[in-house]
């Protein structure tokens, strides 16, 4: 699984890594976690406001910080 942080790294952008990282750890996942900090690379997916979130490419959330709860649910 490829799990891709979509920000400038902002607080928020950090958190949200954090948080991802938390989750995916707490739920045993075999994955790899990527920042993706290029504006182009973050307008490609068609995203206009950080941070967001992408799973395997397709993107989970916009424009917030999701609990370790709420991201266990969007990977698992």
């Amino acid at each position: 699984m490829k799990i891709q942080v979509l920000g400038t790294g902002c607080p928020k952008c950090k958190q949200l890594y954090a948080n991802t990282q938390e989750a995916a750890d707490a739920l045993g996942l075999d994955y790899e976690l990527v920042k993706v900090d290029q504006i182009n690379d973050i307008l490609a997916f068609g995203v206009m406001m950080t941070p967001a979130l992408a799973v395997d490419g397709a993107v989970k959330c916009v424009g917030k910080v999701p609990t370790v709860a709420d991201i266990k649910g969007m990977l698992g």
